[in-house]
């Protein structure tokens, strides 16, 4: 798979000026803040206080797919033409520039960016260490957006994801990473899903670990550092509970210098759907 050409990440001082920059054109900004223990609370922190014009993106609403009891994961991707009505009603276009963030360390906004790249959208960025990091004017209400539909035709790449039957094929001849955090991955607890544990073969990779105290993104070369031991020969498979801090892992790759991996957007949420399919438990795995 390609690498991604463009810098995703943009600091809060750059976007700062962009929005003052009449020249720029302004970007559509995304806040994709999400409490999955709260589902109504991003929502009300948006209302509360945003970033100046931008429009509020809802993790089960916005950035999901219906999910199936049973079949699919928590947050299954929305169907390509779901997606592509979801961003016309925001107004884009191929060539819209957009910005996405949440509260601080990305996890949300990741996802975001990964749909959006996915739709075959270019000039998309992660507003870097999120609200936290803005010290600029805020705003608070709904925004009302340019009364323009947009005309984006999405492409949503097919080797951009992996299936479950696909990736239970392959498991000894990709390389797994998995988002989640260390006790987790070993089974030791598990507060969201049914079962514990993880997918044979896979390797421990935290996404907290892509990050420095403050939520920012480590540099590209402490990253390349981070994920050194991962060899660009055989493919990478990025996965989490339910396919949204898999994308932060996408993310930092990308910044270190690796092709984009695959994501296995089910992540472990649905692949305990089926019994047939293997788990280990008991790791003494040390994480990434």
């Amino acid at each position: 798979m390609s690498q991604i050409q463009l810098n995703p990440l943009i600091d809060a001082n750059t976007l700062a000026h962009w929005l003052v920059d009449p020249s720029a054109g302004k970007p559509l900004i995304l806040d994709c803040r999400f409490n999955l223990a709260d589902t109504a609370a991003g929502k009300h922190q948006y209302l509360e206080k945003h970033l100046p014009g931008a429009a509020y993106a809802h993790l089960d609403r916005d950035l999901s797919g219906t999910g199936v009891p049973g079949q699919t994961g928590r947050h299954p991707l929305p169907r390509p033409q779901d997606w592509q009505t979801r961003l016309r009603d925001w107004g884009v276009s191929q060539d819209t520039a957009i910005v996405v963030y949440d509260q601080n360390n990305g996890m949300f906004a990741a996802r975001a960016w990964w749909l959006l790249r996915w739709a075959g959208l270019t000039n998309v960025r992660v507003l870097n260490g999120g609200l936290d990091a803005w010290h600029g004017p805020q705003q608070s209400g709904t925004v009302e957006l340019p009364n323009t539909t947009g005309d984006i035709s999405v492409t949503c790449p097919p080797d951009w994801v992996i299936s479950s039957s696909e990736l239970q094929a392959s498991l000894v001849a990709v390389h797994l990473l998995d988002a989640r955090s260390l006790p987790r991955f070993r089974g030791e607890q598990e507060p969201l899903d049914a079962k514990a544990g993880h997918i044979p073969g896979a390797q421990c990779s935290d996404f907290t670990g892509n990050l420095d105290e403050n939520g920012h993104f480590l540099s590209p070369g402490t990253l390349a550092k981070r994920f050194m031991s991962l060899a660009d020969d055989q493919p990478l498979v990025s996965y989490c509970g339910s396919g949204v801090t898999a994308c932060h892992n996408i993310l930092a790759l990308t910044l270190a210098g690796h092709p984009l991996p695959r994501l296995y957007a089910g992540s472990w949420s649905e692949w305990i759907t089926d019994p047939q399919r293997p788990i280990e438990t008991d790791s003494t795995q040390e994480p990434l």
